[in-house]
C-alpha cells in the first residue's frame, strides 16, 4: 500500500473520529448550573474544547489506521468474511 493511500485513509478516519467524539464530555449550561445568555440555544455547550477533541481524534484515527493497514497486509478479515447472508460458498 502506498503512503499516500495510508495518509488518505488516516484523514478519513480522523474526520469520522472527530464527529464521533464530539458529544463526549460536553455539558449544557443547565447541566453545569450556569445561567444562559439571552437567546442562547438550550443545547449550547458550556465547555466546548476543540483542541481536546482534535487530540483524541488524532489518537483514535492513528489506532484505526494502524489496524486497517495491518489487516490489509495480513488479511485477517477479507470481503468474503463480511457476507452474512446469501448463497453459501461451495
Amino acid at each position: 500500500m502506498q503512503w499516500t493511500s495510508i495518509l488518505a485513509i488516516y484523514a478519513l478516519f480522523w474526520v469520522v473520529s472527530a464527529f464521533v467524539l464530539l458529544p463526549f464530555g460536553v455539558q449544557t449550561h443547565e447541566e453545569a448550573g450556569i445561567a444562559k445568555v439571552p437567546g442562547q440555544a438550550d443545547s449550547a455547550p458550556v465547555n466546548f474544547r476543540p483542541g481536546l477533541i482534535a487530540r483524541r481524534a488524532t489518537l483514535l484515527a492513528a489506532v484505526l489506521t494502524t489496524l486497517y493497514v495491518l489487516n490489509y497486509a495480513y488479511g485477517w478479515i477479507e470481503a468474503e468474511d463480511l457476507i452474512f447472508w446469501g448463497p453459501a460458498a461451495t
